[in-house]
């Protein structure tokens, strides 16, 4: 029986690691200059968690989640999204009171049984921020403009900003009845998820991906017309806070996000070299997580994005993000060779930590050893065999055409 890697899931080879681990540490690199500090949590945490935070009708609780009752009798779940995640560690450790603003980002693997397509997968890297105690526009303002930023400095081209404000609880309880006013007369027309949504949550319907329901929906009343007056004013005041920072965006009276604790400022990124699935970085305003999980109440904002769909837009990007180090391989004949080689990789390295060694360890003929130290894209071959051990010398063979070979001493 052969095993292979799990629909969904996908190995990272040695090829492509150099190019993530770059990527990735480059998305650290630029959030910590912003301020922001690093979170890490449990892989796993209780089910109850997600279905109080995310929404129980939401599609990520209702059918994506991979979870189970442990031996205990303990519902859990693997994380399908961080930001509850983060907003319990934030109120378990009582972070609010070490400071009245608290800047967080995370790069870690989250789980959902989706259907799998490009740049979606069952498990996928995910790197966000979350800004908590600003109920203020410029706070918003902020954290959009990092994701632009960021975007813009990895090189990624052709993306636009779409923006909308689902207000407060108070509007959007209006809005939802005098959506569902609307729809009620093409129900019997509508999806079935759509249909689904209709009693549960109607404002999902708006991320419908159908032709004939995005063509209905043109019509169909939008959230900001039921803004509240506290509600159109910061929304104002966060695009005016844009305009000014040169950041560009399109105003998307649909835009709802998926998930139940959104409020006022939502917004998403989307490229369109990614085709449909073109969201490339999604987040928004929250102001009322903390107080439904157990903490005083405290406004907050932040976005994720999908490290995945990022190797997709910078694939072709050779440039930025090539291996650059200088790299050097041993080719040692002899046991005494192999010796001398060894110790004076470890010289190197304590010397010169940034340079890349491989040590060949395959005890294998000459021209074996050199035909692997070409095919390794080494800059040069370190050759040391026992008669350079004696005289204290080893051969040094550029691999790129670049001069001839020499001897030097150990």
């Amino acid at each position: 029986m052969e095993f292979r890697s799990i629909k969904g899931t996908y190995d990272i080879l040695p090829n492509d690691a150099d190019r993530w681990q770059r990527i990735e540490t480059h998305v650290r690199d630029f959030i910590i200059r912003a301020g922001y500090s690093e979170i890490r949590t449990p892989a796993f945490e209780k089910t109850e968690l997600f279905t109080r935070s995310v929404g129980e009708n939401s599609d990520v609780v209702s059918k994506e989640m991979y979870s189970w009752t442990d031996q205990g009798g303990t519902d859990l779940t693997l994380k399908p999204e961080y930001t509850a995640s983060v907003i319990r560690s934030y109120i378990q450790h009582n972070l609010g009171a070490k400071s009245p603003l608290t800047k967080l980002y995370y790069l870690d693997n989250l789980f959902r049984r989706e259907r799998p397509q490009q740049g979606r997968y069952a498990q996928f890297l995910q790197y966000g921020i979350e800004a908590i105690g600003s109920s203020h526009p410029e706070q918003g303002a902020e954290v959009i403009t990092i994701a632009y930023e960021l975007l813009v400095e990895l090189g990624i081209k052709d993306i636009n900003l779409k923006l909308n404000s689902i207000g407060s609880s108070e509007c959007r309880n209006e809005y939802r009845q005098a959506l569902k006013d609307f729809l009620q007369p093409h129900l019997d027309k509508l999806s079935e998820t759509s249909r689904k949504r209709f009693d549960s949550n109607p404002m999902r319907i708006l991320d419908t991906k159908i032709d004939f329901e995005i063509v209905l929906l043109e019509d169909a009343p939008t959230i900001t017309s039921f803004l509240t007056l506290d509600d159109a004013n910061h929304f104002d005041e966060v695009k005016i806070y844009l305009e000014a920072l040169d950041v560009p965006f399109t105003l998307d009276t649909t835009l709802v996000r998926g998930l139940d604790y959104y409020n006022r400022t939502v917004f998403e990124w989307i490229s369109n070299d990614l085709g449909a699935q073109g969201t490339i970085c999604g987040g928004g305003r929250y102001d009322g997580l903390v107080e439904k999980m157990g903490g005083n109440p405290t406004p907050a904002i932040g976005f994720a994005i999908g490290i995945e769909r990022l190797i997709l837009l910078i694939k072709d990007q050779t440039t930025k993000f090539h291996k650059n180090k200088p790299h050097l391989y041993f080719v040692s004949l002899g046991e005494n060779a192999q010796i001398a080689s060894m110790k004076l990789s470890r010289d190197i390295h304590s010397a010169l930590p940034d340079i890349i060694i491989t040590n060949d360890m395959s005890v294998g003929s000459l021209k074996s050893q050199m035909k692997k130290a070409d095919k390794s894209n080494a800059d040069v071959a370190l050759i040391v065999g026992e008669e350079e051990v004696s005289n204290n010398q080893l051969s040094m063979k550029p691999l790129k055409g670049q001069g001839d070979q020499q001897s030097i001493k150990l």
